[in-house]
C-alpha cells in the first residue's frame, strides 16, 4: 500500500497503470540499465520518485523517468505503476538529480554540534568534503590542544586520533550528508614539525609521507593545502610534490589554495601544474579566483594556461563558489612571519609595541612573497567582520572594517591588529574581491565543480552568534538559480553534471554521483523554477529555497522542504582505503 496519495492525479494514475498492464504484464529490462512497463507485485520498491524529468548527472539531455530505490540503492529507472512502490514521491514538475557534492566544506565541526547539516542538505547536498590545508586528524595531544583552542562557541571533545577514526565517529553519532575529507598537509606538517618554518630534514620528510601513507590507507581522498595561511605556507614545493606523490600512489589527489590568488595568480597556477606533471597525478585548485581589481585580466590567460595543460594529458582542473567575496581572517591581512610558532607567540608580537609600525606598514602594503587579502579588497570599505569569539566585540559584527575602525578611533591597519588581539582567534571576514565576469567565466569550464568554502549551519541557536557569509547557506542554490535559470551561464544538465559525476569522478568515487542502476541512492528532486538562495551579506542564516527531496543512501532527510531529523550520512573512502567497508 502506498504512503502517498494525491487525488489531484488519481486519474492518471489509473491511466498509468491501465496503460503499463495493456503494454506488458511482465518485467523488460533494456540495455541502458533502465526498466519499463512493469505491473509485477513480485519486487516491492521501498520508494519510487514518479513523474519527474530525470538529469542522470552525465551531462546528458533529461528524461521523463521514474526512479525506484530498495534499501540504500537505486535499483530500477524506467515507468512504473506506483502500486509497486511502499512510498511514491510525486516529482511531476519537478527536476530529479543525483547528490550534490560540496568539494570543499568547512562543516566537520559544524556536524558535531548539529547533524544536520541543514543550510547545506537543503541545498541538495548530500556529500560534504573536508581537509583544506588542515583536517580533523591525525591529531597528537599538542594538536588537540591546538584545535581546542581554535573553538569558537561551538565546544566539543576531541575522542579521536586519526582522521579516519574522525570520520567513523562522525558517522557513528548521526549526520545526514555523507562525509569524506583530504589529509591536511599543514596537519601533517605540525604533527611532526610543530609551527615552524623550516624545511623537514630526510628523516623527517621520510616519517610526514608515512603519515600520509596511514591517512590514505584509512580513507583520506588525497592530501589538501591551504598556501597563504601559516604554517601551511612554510612548505616549500618540493615537500608538498613529496607528500602528494604518496597519495598519488594510492590513487588521491592533491587540491590547494594556492599561494597566491592575485598578484601572482598565474605563477601558482604554473606551480599546481608542475605538481600534477611531476607527481604523475589529479591537482585541483580550491577556489579558483583572480583576487583584486588589478588581476581581474589575469583570469583569462590563467583559463587558457590549464585548458593548455589538460590538452597535453596533465589532469588539472578546479572548483569554485559562486559569490564575487570571499571569506577568511583579518589573519589573511598580515604578513606570515607574525604567526609562526603558533598563536601564542603570534599575539605576542601583535602586542609587542616595537613592531607595531612595522606590521602596520606591511598591512597597508601589497605582501612580498605573499598574499595580502585587505590590499586585494581594496580597503576597508570592502571588507565586513563576521565572526567574533568574544560577546564584548559581537556588536562589530555585520559592519565594515572601516565603520568598525571608525567607532574605535583607529585606522583599519591599527583596528585588524587589535581586534585580533582583543578577540584571541583571526577574527572571521569577508573580502569582496572578484568579478562577476570573471565568474560567468570559470563556470563556463566544463573542469570546474563547486564548493561551499563555508560551515555546514543553521537559521538557529549558537549559530546565530556569529554571521557568516551567505555562501554558507546559498552556494549551489545560486548556482541553479541566477546563474543557470535566470543568465543562462549554462544548461541545467551541466550544472547538475558538475555538481554530481564530474566531482565524484575526480575523487574516484565508484557508485555515486549519477543515476544509475546498482548507484548508491543519493537522490534529490527540486523545482527548476523555483530554486532559489535566499542569503544575503546582511541577512546571511536564511535557507535557500525549492529543494523538495533529499534522499542519502536511500532515506529522506528533505521531504516537502523540511528536515526529517534522519541522520543516514556515511563516511565514504578514498581510493586507497585498506580497511573493511
Amino acid at each position: 500500500m502506498s504512503k502517498y496519495i494525491d487525488i489531484n492525479r488519481s486519474k492518471k494514475r489509473a491511466l498509468k497503470t491501465l496503460l503499463i498492464s495493456s503494454l506488458c504484464g511482465f518485467l523488460v529490462a533494456c540495455d541502458s540499465g533502465e526498466e519499463r512497463n512493469t505491473t509485477s507485485t513480485d519486487k516491492t520498491y521501498d520508494i519510487l520518485i514518479d513523474g519527474g524529468l530525470v538529469y542522470d548527472g552525465s551531462g546528458n539531455s533529461p528524461r521523463a523517468l521514474d526512479v525506484a530505490i530498495k534499501g540504500d540503492r537505486i535499483v530500477a529507472l524506467g515507468q512504473f505503476a506506483p502500486e509497486n512502490a511502499k512510498e511514491v514521491i510525486n516529482a511531476e514538475g519537478m527536476a530529479v538529480a543525483p547528490g550534490f557534492i560540496n568539494m570543499l566544506s568547512w562543516g566537520a565541526d559544524a556536524l558535531i554540534h548539529d547533524g544536520r547539516g541543514l543550510s547545506d542538505v537543503t541545498q541538495g547536498v548530500t556529500l560534504e568534503v573536508f581537509g583544506e590545508g588542515w583536517s580533523m586528524g591525525p591529531l597528537t595531544e599538542p594538536m588537540k590542544n591546538i584545535v581546542k583552542a581554535r573553538q569558537t562557541n561551538l565546544k566539543y571533545d576531541i575522542e579521536w586520533n586519526t582522521l579516519g577514526e574522525f570520520l567513523t565517529y562522525l558517522e557513528n553519532r548521526g549526520v545526514s550528508p555523507n562525509i569524506a575529507s583530504y589529509v591536511g598537509a599543514a596537519t601533517v606538517r605540525v604533527m611532526h614539525l610543530g609551527p615552524t618554518s623550516r624545511a623537514p630534514n630526510e628523516n623527517e620528510l621520510a616519517a610526514m609521507q608515512q603519515t600520509v601513507a596511514e591517512a590514505m590507507e584509512e580513507g583520506a581522498m588525497g592530501l589538501g593545502a591551504a598556501l597563504i595561511y601559516p604554517p601551511g605556507s612554510f612548505a616549500t614545493d618540493e615537500e608538498l610534490t613529496a607528500l602528494a606523490a604518496v597519495a598519488g600512489q594510492y590513487g588521491g589527489s592533491y587540491q590547494a589554495h594556492m599561494r597566491s590568488e592575485g598578484d601572482r595568480l598565474e605563477e601558482s597556477v604554473d606551480g599546481m601544474i608542475r605538481i600534477a606533471e611531476q607527481a604523475n597525478m589529479g591537482v585541483e585548485i580550491y577556489h579558483l579566483k583572480a583576487a583584486g581589481k588589478a588581476n581581474w585580466p589575469k583570469m583569462d590567460r590563467v583559463i587558457a594556461k590549464i585548458n593548455e595543460a589538460r590538452a597535453r594529458g596533465t589532469d588539472i582542473r578546479a572548483n569554485m563558489y559562486t559569490y564575487t567575496a570571499g571569506s577568511t581572517g583579518l589573519s589573511a591581512s598580515m604578513p606570515p612571519w607574525l604567526q609562526e610558532g603558533g598563536v601564542e607567540a603570534w599575539m605576542k608580537r601583535l602586542q609587542d609595541p616595537s613592531l607595531r609600525a612595522r606590521i602596520i606598514e606591511e598591512i597597508n602594503s601589497p605582501g612580498k612573497n605573499w598574499e595580502n587579502i585587505f590590499m586585494a579588497s581594496g580597503g576597508a570599505d570592502n571588507v565586513i567582520l563576521v565572526g567574533f569569539k568574544s560577546p564584548a566585540l559581537q556588536y562589530l559584527t555585520g559592519k565594515t572594517l572601516a565603520e568598525a575602525a571608525e567607532l574605535r578611533g583607529q585606522t583599519p591597519a591599527e583596528a585588524i591588529i587589535d581586534l585580533v588581539v582583543e578577540d584571541g582567534s583571526r577574527v572571521e571576514a569577508v573580502y569582496f574581491m572578484m568579478s562577476e565576469e570573471n565568474l560567468k567565466k570559470q563556470m563556463q569550464e566544463d573542469w570546474v565543480s563547486f564548493q561551499s568554502d563555508a560551515p555546514t549551519m543553521a537559521p538557529e541557536g549558537a549559530f546565530l552568534d556569529q554571521s557568516v557569509h551567505p555562501r554558507a547557506y546559498g552556494t549551489f542554490a545560486r548556482l541553479l538559480g541566477k546563474y543557470v535559470r535566470n543568465e543562462k551561464v549554462m544548461p541545467l544538465e551541466e550544472a547538475i553534471r558538475r555538481l554530481t559525476s564530474l566531482p565524484a569522478d575526480n575523487l574516484k568515487i565508484k557508485d555515486r554521483g549519477l543515476l544509475q542502476t546498482g548507484f548508491l541512492a543519493d537522490v534529490v528532486v527540486f523545482d527548476p523554477d523555483l530554486i532559489e538562495d535566499n542569503a544575503t551579506f546582511i541577512k546571511p542564516h536564511q535557507l535557500s529555497s525549492g529543494m523538495q527531496h533529499v534522499f542519502v543512501n536511500g532515506e529522506a532527510v528533505i521531504r516537502n522542504g523540511q528536515h526529517t531529523g534522519a541522520t543516514p550520512g556515511r563516511f565514504v573512502k578514498g581510493p586507497g582505503y585498506k580497511g573493511q567497508n
